[in-house]
Parts: structure tokens; sequence; C-alpha cells
């Protein structure tokens, strides 16, 4: 069953492909995932009860933090983990197929921005790159490959190295994605001011404790001014997931197909909320070897063609992770 899933994960046409999928999805991660399992029978559901998308319980996101949620009789083949301030639980993503993951995030790329071969990719992670079992390092890694550009990599702090090939690639007229962790844009724009024309500019959030938070909004404004350019993109993924949503600018994102986003009532988890501020709940489906359904600690507000925003955090729950930006 588990092989004819992942084939029809990549092939969903319609919100009826959708639905029908997430609830075999369902029915297979209930029987396979023991601590899933345990989660849905304290809620009184298993798959005689659950007959929509919405009947679905979605898993607390901290049951990764001091739980192996993996299907049974599988081997990890990579453990993501998440970042964190200095003696905190991280959570740990035990993934049993990279290669489904090397899929989702090749797909969903080429999807919102073509071809990676098209690009020049330039990423300034530096606090991914200081730790291991980043599963954004691990995307961008495979996507700088994918772009067969000899200027394409990674930078730690070598800033003025990146100015430089930022001017020399804007001169020659090659597209090119910045991609960068808020903090280290911010650093770099204060050494260097830009007017790019071929450059995107993506930031995956996250001061890491280098700065001060701010407001989505006040952080676009201040990149927007510094790079030249009317519009920074986003990314929106974390450790628990093997999925990606995108933003072209203004905090509004997108989903793949086999990825939605649901928002639940802050007051009551098992009630949902459309077009007001709510709890994050995510269904990537290809997690299909852990737990597709996530409650996250992410606020949001979701819209009536499948796009979403977030606007913070629930107060309680710690800030990491890509693109966890607090008000």
């Amino acid at each position: 069953m588990k092989n004819m899933l992942e084939e029809e994960i990549f092939n969903i046409n319609s919100s009826e492909d959708f639905e029908r999928l997430a609830i075999e999805i369902f029915h297979f991660q209930y029987e396979n995932v023991s601590v899933y399992r345990n989660f849905c029978s304290l809620l009184g559901k298993n798959p005689t009860t659950v007959k929509n998308v919405e009947n679905i319980p979605f898993l607390p996101i901290q049951f990764f933090k001091n739980h192996k949620v993996i299907t049974e009789h599988l081997i990890e083949q990579a453990i993501f983990t998440s970042s964190g301030t200095t003696g905190a639980i991280t959570s740990k993503h035990y993934v049993a197929d990279v290669k489904l993951y090397e899929k989702s995030f090749l797909k969903a790329f080429t999807k919102q921005y073509g071809n990676p071969s098209e690009f020049a990719i330039l990423a300034l992670l530096p606090s991914y790159l200081e730790r291991g079992g980043s599963s954004l390092i691990y995307m961008v890694e495979h996507l700088i490959e994918k772009t067969n550009n000899p200027n394409s990599g990674f930078y730690l702090y070598e800033m003025d190295a990146l100015i430089a090939k930022l001017e020399l690639l804007e001169e020659s007229g090659q597209k090119t994605i910045l991609i960068g962790v808020s903090y280290a844009l911010l650093d770099l724009i204060e050494k260097r001011k830009f007017r790019l024309k071929n450059t995107i500019v993506m930031e995956t959030g996250g001061m890491k404790g280098r700065r001060k938070e701010m407001i989505k909004e006040e952080l676009h404004e201040i990149l927007k001014r510094g790079f030249g350019v009317s519009k920074i993109h986003s990314e929106y993924g974390m450790t628990e997931l093997l999925s990606q949503a995108y933003s072209f600018g203004d905090g509004i994102f997108s989903c793949p197909p086999w990825m939605k986003i649901l928002t639940r009532d802050t007051e009551d988890a098992l009630s949902f909320t459309f077009g007001k501020t709510g709890g994050i709940n995510v269904i990537d489906l290809v997690n299909l070897n852990s737990c597709a359904f996530i409650a996250t600690q992410d606020l949001g507000k979701t819209f009536a063609d499948g796009s979403f925003e977030i606007l913070g955090r629930f107060d309680s729950s710690d800030v990491r992770g890509c693109n966890l930006m607090v008000l």
C-alpha cells in the first residue's frame, strides 16, 4: 500500500484527490505509526470514525521532541533536528525515505520557480550550517547541485565574497536566488546597499537570538530598501515537515498540491476557523512515514484560494525553525 500511496502523492489534480488520499494516509498511519495511533485513541478517533479531513486528529508538534514518530519496522535514513536555544529540547524528525523528501522539494521548487538549472543559488544560512541535521541545508545543498552553476554555493560569514559574487552575477544578467536567514540578510545590507534586478531575495525567517525579533512587514521593508527590490520572497518549512510553501511577497504563501494548511480555534484545538487568526495545522502528505497531520505552534490565517499567512506564534512556545517570527 505504501508504494501505491507514494505514487499518488505527486499526482493530485483536485481537492477530491487530496481529500481521498489524506483519508487513505490517515488509515495507513493509524495502523503503522504507534505514537500517532495512541494519540488518536486518546481522542476516541479511529478509521471508522474519521470520514473527512476535518475529522482527522492533528498531532501536536511537540511530540517530535519526546517521541520517535516513524512507521513501525522502518529504519531512518536521516534524522533532521530543529534549531533551538541552548539547553532546549529540540525536535527530531526520523526520515525513512530521503528520496521522497528530495522529490518533494525539487517538485515544489520547480512548480514555483522553474528548473533550478536556470538559476545561480547563493545561500546565506550560517546558523544552519553551524549545526548538523538541518533539513533546510539538505534541501538547499541539493538545489545548488541541480543548478550546475559554478557560481552557486554557501556563504558562512564571507560577506565581502558574497557581495562580489552578487555584483558579478548581476552584471552578467544571470538569474539568481539569494536565500538567507533573516539576521544574516540584515547583516549583509548593513555592509552594502544593492539595486538588484536579476536576483530574488528569499528569507527563511528567524533571528536565532542574534537580533531582536521584528514583525514580518518591518523586516521586509528594511530588506526591500537594502536590496533595492520590490518584493521579498519567503520559504515556510520546518524540521517536522517534508514539504515547503513559498511566498512571492507580502507574506502570502501558497502550497504544493500535496500540502494544505488549516487553522484551528485558539481556544478549542479540535475546532476549525476560517478567515480569522487561528493555530496552523499542516497536512503534508509527503510525511508518509511519520505523521502527515501536524498541529504547529504558529498562528495564521487561511484564504479561499488555499493560500495562507503566518502572523506569529503561541506565546508559550519556544522561537525556532524556518520562518517562525513572533509579533
